[in-house]
């Protein structure tokens, strides 16, 4: 837990490539140094298969340029479909775009990261069209969120959903400086950690959340999330996670 930006010295201490697998070494705390090997990646190419995507009516998502776009009036989550089992990280670019586009808002750059339900443990899509992208509908699921831009783009915040509809918001992950927000129509390089007790977020590198859960969330799904705001999704990739002695 932090209160203030700490920019992270990620030492990349190894990258290479066997057999199409890359592998990272990195360093997440003082005590902790991790393998990260490439196990998905999923840059769109093929279009937008591999996603489920849960909309309030008046919005859209496509595919485009090699990408999944997403135009939203109300309330939308794309689900990617495959359940990830930990310890894993998880990168993407995400593109928040405001110009003149009728959705077109530098706001919540949001996600969702190990998500399940616990009505139905082995089918995160089995209430899909119940949640339909509104939001107080993702209250029953057990998962890690982070809300960047929140709030017309004045505040971040991390919580921890516990299944029954607790979300608590500690202070220290309540931020609204401006280093925090969103900055339009550039690309941020998203990171996830879900490494047993260690649960961070980073964009571009920098560590903003550095949790310790007491009693992890050790596999789910991941979802981008979002409302009322126009962006892009390119560059998905998931990584499993060992330490390294």
């Amino acid at each position: 837990m932090i209160k203030k930006l700490l920019t992270i010295s990620i030492v990349f201490l190894s990258m290479y490539s066997c057999k199409h697998t890359e592998v990272r070494t990195l360093k997440l705390t003082e005590d902790l140094t991790v393998n990260a090997e490439l196990i998905l990646s999923d840059d769109f190419t093929e279009g937008i298969d591999n996603w489920k995507v849960e909309q309030m009516p008046g919005g859209s998502y496509y595919h485009k340029d090699g990408k999944l776009e997403i135009n939203d009036a109300a309330g939308c989550t794309a689900w990617y479909k495959e359940k990830f089992e930990g310890p894993i990280m998880i990168e993407y670019d995400a593109h928040v775009i405001k110009a003149d586009g009728e959705f077109d808002r530098a706001s919540d750059l949001n996600c969702f990261w190990m998500a399940t339900d616990s009505e139905n443990p082995d089918n995160l899509f089995a209430n899909s069209a119940a949640r339909s992208g509104r939001f107080p509908n993702y209250n029953a699921l057990s998962l890690y969120y982070v809300g960047m831009g929140g709030h017309y783009n004045t505040k971040t915040r991390f919580r921890r959903y516990s299944g029954n509809g607790e979300k608590p918001l500690l202070p220290e992950h309540d931020l609204s400086d401006s280093i925090y927000l969103i900055k339009p129509n550039t690309t941020k390089q998203i990171r996830l950690i879900a490494y047993n007790d260690v649960i961070q977020y980073y964009r571009n590198d920098t560590l903003i959340y550095d949790y310790r859960d007491k009693k992890p969330y050790t596999s789910g799904h991941f979802g981008l999330r979002t409302v009322h705001n126009h962006m892009t999704l390119d560059n998905f990739k998931v990584y499993k996670l060992s330490e390294v002695n």
